[in-house]
């Protein structure tokens, strides 16, 4: 594997971190910037909104630059941001600079997928995928984790500090590694070749699949630390400990994923989000029971995480003509899922069901996934008897005629 694909996974990993670590930032942003607790909360909308517009607006924008200037040029943009967040006097300048970083990191994350695809072989693909998401998996086991143990010492403003520090090493590894033999040069991509290659219903499906896949494990993810103290009655020093569980499971899952995406994707997809909606009915029912709910935290980042690098790969091989759009626009559907979700399971809270009906919620949106995979493998089935039947058809005739000659 090209050492430039483990340098896009560090790319992920430190955008990454700021995508999620505002969760354990917010109570130190409300009391330092003079705000309620859900208008600090609104920040975390902010970059979700950012990444779904983002991801294809930045692909169409940066789609006829060499990748390397692209992938440089967003981080060096997104560091920008963040510097700008670490010494914001107030909350609406915070506000403007976490929608920049998000359009910035959704626009890395198109053509960071795009690039890692173009370094590889077609069978090493799914492979190439997984090791680049990875990168957004540690992120929530190591790089969310330490911020907000920086921030309980240093203040939240620190933590922005080290992600921009952070990015800014990756920025100057991908200067280092992704050069011109590098797929810093490609083959000319139009606006038009691309959207013209998008214009498949099977790809649409997938984006479907990604955005109820994903949102199926995130809405219980990001209830989990309310879930664990309320209802399995854990204290909050567990919490750490079981979100990095949960993050090692998805690390797992993620490895297992990438193997399996070239070889079994449609099997891997309906195991993944059989598995998913069933570990997610028994914390519905079993959340109070502590050693159960240790167990299933686990295996739902295991089931949640091993479609993602399927998910990821998947759509290049159905519209490979669209290498940079189809990765972009499926980061869009991610963040579908990662704003949509989480809400429907607030108003599940909100309407007096408690913590548990997030994992119900889950359950509803992994069912809906686990159909659409079933009907993109008989699709696909489908299509390749099509196929058979036609090239059989084909061998016949010439035999046939050579038959005759």
């Amino acid at each position: 594997m090209p050492l430039a694909v483990y340098i896009l996974g560090l790319g992920i990993f430190t955008q990454g971190t700021s995508e999620f670590m505002l969760s354990g930032l917010l109570p130190n942003i409300a009391h330092d910037l003079g705000v309620s607790i859900p208008d600090a909360g609104l920040l975390i909308s902010a970059f979700a909104i950012g990444m779904v517009f983002g991801a294809p607006l930045l692909a169409v924008a940066t789609l006829s630059w060499p990748r390397r200037t692209a992938l440089v040029t967003l981080q060096a943009v997104f560091i920008a941001a963040h510097v700008a967040g670490a010494l914001a006097p107030g909350y609406g300048l915070l506000f403007a600079t976490r929608v920049i970083s998000a359009l910035a990191y959704a626009g890395f994350w198109g053509v960071a997928v795009a690039t890692a695809v173009a370094l590889v072989p077609a069978n090493a693909k799914g492979k190439a995928v997984a090791i680049v998401a990875s990168g957004l998996t540690l992120a929530t086991i190591v790089g969310v984790p330490a911020g907000t143990v920086l921030s309980q010492f240093a203040g939240w403003r620190a933590a922005f500090w080290a992600v921009a520090a952070l990015t800014l090493l990756s920025l100057i590894c991908s200067v280092l590694a992704i050069s011109a033999g590098h797929g810093a040069t490609e083959e000319p991509r139009t606006i038009r070749a691309e959207l013209r290659a998008m214009a498949r219903p099977q790809l649409w499906l997938s984006y479907a699949l990604t955005a109820f896949t994903f949102g199926a494990v995130i809405v219980t993810f990001s209830y989990m630390a309310s879930l664990l103290t309320d209802v399995t009655n854990l204290s909050e020093g567990w919490v750490p400990g079981l979100l990095a569980l949960f993050g090692v499971g998805g690390l797992l899952g993620m490895s297992i994923g990438g193997k399996a995406a070239e070889t079994y994707p449609i099997r891997t997809l309906v195991l993944g989000t059989g598995v998913l909606v069933a570990a997610s009915v028994l914390l519905a029912v079993l959340a109070e029971n502590t050693a159960v709910t240790i167990v299933l935290v686990f295996v739902l980042g295991f089931a949640g995480y091993i479609t993602n690098p399927i998910l990821q790969a998947r759509v290049f091989g159905i519209a490979p003509g669209a290498p940079t759009l189809v990765g972009a626009t499926n980061t869009s559907a991610f963040n579908v899922g990662n704003t949509l979700a989480p809400a429907l399971g607030g108003i599940a809270i909100s309407a007096g069901f408690g913590y548990a009906s997030i994992a119900w919620v889950g359950a509803a949106l992994g069912t809906v996934a686990l159909f659409g995979a079933l009907w993109a493998g008989h699709l696909q089935y489908r299509t390749l008897r099509t196929s058979s039947v036609v090239a059989k058809g084909t061998a016949q005739e010439e035999d046939r005629a050579t038959t005759h000659a």
